[in-house]
């Protein structure tokens, strides 16, 4: 009997095509770290952990004593320096690190967008522009598989998984696909359980970085 062999899957199978000419994977293609503790195979569709930890300090020259809860990173947080600005003794507003307001929020009550956090009253009530900056670390910019559940950025479509790679037990470098590039709908691997709303948005996120998804 002939001997069977079996070819295992082909490394950059998901691509439909890349940038044009001589160099057109080189610009297409860049060399990332892949984290997460988790071996990926080829095509799996990756976000990049582009935010860190929240810490939360009260601002210099405060009237009140109110104190903030620790705080979470939201879906849509930024790094730099959220400000928390108090209109009225338990009324305040957040502004994000570019300068716009995100929505308004109450003392004792959890406050909720991209960051989370609870602010109690103290003895001495806070007085219009009292307040307490938050900084988000920047991220480590590494990628892994994408969870759209994540709050680090990894909610977020940015690449794809160029070749198999076991970052289980460490950190791992690999090789992505960034931009301009067409890829096989049917050939990239999606998290267990997506949901279709999740999955639509993912691929719009990849189209915004050239990916496209035939």
């Amino acid at each position: 009997m002939p001997t069977i062999f079996n070819e295992g899957r082909r490394h950059g199978a998901y691509i439909v095509s890349e940038a044009a000419g001589a160099t057109g994977g080189m610009r297409s293609r860049e060399v990332g770290v892949i984290t997460g503790a988790a071996s990926l195979v080829d095509g799996t569709v990756l976000g990049q952990v582009s935010v860190g930890a929240a810490v939360a300090a009260a601002k210099g020259g405060n009237t009140g004593n109110a104190t903030i809860s620790a705080v979470v990173t939201g879906a849509g947080a930024k790094s730099g320096v959220y400000s928390v600005e108090f209109t009225a003794a338990t009324k305040f507003d957040v502004i994000d690190p570019d300068g716009f307001k995100i929505k308004s929020g109450a003392t004792g009550a959890a406050y909720a967008d991209d960051l989370g956090f609870t602010i109690t009253v103290g003895a001495t009530p806070m007085v219009a522009g009292d307040g307490f900056n938050i900084t988000v670390a920047a991220g480590t910019k590494k990628f892994k598989a994408l969870d759209p559940a994540g709050v680090d950025g990894s909610q977020v479509a940015s690449a794809v998984l160029f070749g198999n790679v076991d970052a289980t037990l460490a950190d791992k470098n690999a090789v992505v696909s960034v931009r301009e590039t067409e890829v096989n709908g049917e050939e990239i691997t999606w998290p267990e359980g997506i949901s279709g709303g999740a999955k639509t948005a993912a691929i719009a996120a990849l189209a915004a970085n050239g990916i496209i998804v035939r």
